[in-house]
C-alpha cells in the first residue's frame, strides 16, 4: 500500500503547497512514484503548481522527475451508495485508485476546516503540519492564557488531528506520525523566535508532534511557483552556480526530508 502524506494546516498563507510540491518532487527525483491530491477545490495551488510544471517542461521540450497529480473523480448520486458521503466517497475513490499505482500519496489540504480535510487526516501516514514561526499560528494549535502565555490546552486544529487518530486507532491502522515544521524563520527577532520555539517543544511533549524547521521566508519560491519548479530542479535547467540563499534552501529541504524518516527514502539529493 501507498505511503500516504498529508500536508494540513486550517490557516492560509502557511506555506501548504510550497512543502507539498518540495517534498513530492524531491521524492519523485530519488526514483519513488508519487501521486498528489489538492482537496482546496477552489483555489487548487498545488494543482495548479503542477500545471505550471507539465506547461513548462512542454513549452521548453524538457523532462522533469516529479509527481502525477489527480483530481477527484466525480460522483453521480445514483451511484452513491447507501449511507455514504459524497465527498468522502470521491476522495476515497481517488486513494484507492492511486494507491495500485503509487509508493506515495501526497495530498494538500484547504487551509480551512472541511469535511474533506477531516477525513484526509485520518487517512494519514505522516502528517505535516507547517507553520508560520508566530504565535498568531501557534494558536491554532494550542490555547494559550495571556500575559503568561502559559498552554490550557489544546486549539481546534489540534482537537481536529486527535480525532483523526482516535479513527484511525478504532479501524486498527498504524498512529499518524505528526511533524509541524516551523516555516519562513528569519534571522531577526530572535527573541519571538525562542519564544516559539520553546513553546512547540513543550506543547509537541503533551499532544504528540515532533518539530522539525521547514523553509526560511525566501523570494526563490515566489519566483518558482510560475514555472512549476522547485530548488531541485534549477541544476537540471543549466543553474550550475546557484546562489547561497539557494544552496542553503536545498539543505533546508534535505533536512525536511530526512527527518520525515519516510519507509524505504534513503535522501539523495
Amino acid at each position: 500500500m501507498a505511503h500516504i502524506i498529508v500536508v494540513g494546516n486550517e490557516k492560509g498563507g502557511s506555506g501548504k503547497s510550497t512543502t507539498s510540491m518540495h517534498v513530492a518532487t524531491a521524492l519523485a527525483r530519488m526514483g519513488h512514484r508519487v501521486g498528489t491530491l489538492d482537496l482546496d477545490l477552489r483555489q487548487q495551488s498545488l494543482g495548479r503548481y503542477i500545471e505550471n510544471r507539465n506547461a513548462y517542461c512542454a513549452a521548453r521540450k524538457v523532462e522533469l522527475a516529479g509527481p502525477v497529480f489527480h483530481s477527484l473523480p466525480e460522483v453521480a448520486p445514483d451511484d452513491l451508495p447507501e449511507g455514504r458521503n459524497i465527498q468522502d466517497e470521491r476522495l476515497s475513490r481517488a486513494v484507492e485508485t492511486l494507491d495500485r499505482a503509487m509508493d506515495f500519496i501526497l495530498i494538500d489540504c484547504p487551509g480551512s476546516h472541511t469535511r474533506l480535510s477531516q477525513m484526509a487526516h485520518s487517512m494519514a501516514d505522516t502528517l505535516i503540519t507547517p507553520l508560520n514561526d508566530s504565535f498568531v499560528d501557534f494558536d491554532l494549535l494550542a490555547r494559550t492564557r495571556p500575559g503568561d502565555g502559559a498552554i490550557l490546552g489544546p486549539s481546534v486544529y489540534a482537537e481536529m488531528v486527535w480525532t483523526a487518530r482516535q479513527t484511525r486507532a478504532e479501524a486498527g491502522l498504524p498512529p499518524i506520525d505528526w511533524i509541524v515544521t516551523r516555516n519562513r524563520l528569519g534571522s531577526q527577532q530572535m527573541h519571538n523566535k525562542r519564544k516559539v520555539g520553546n513553546a512547540l517543544q513543550k506543547l509537541s511533549k503533551r499532544i504528540g508532534f515532533r518539530v522539525a524547521n521547514g523553509f526560511s521566508e525566501r523570494v526563490i519560491f515566489r519566483e518558482l511557483f510560475p514555472r512549476g519548479l522547485t530548488l531541485l530542479d534549477l541544476k537540471d535547467l543549466g543553474q550550475d552556480r546557484l546562489s547561497l540563499s539557494n544552496i542553503a534552501a536545498r539543505q533546508e529541504l534535505r533536512d525536511l526530508i530526512a527527518t520525515l524518516n519516510l519507509p524505504g527514502v534513503a535522501v539523495r539529493f
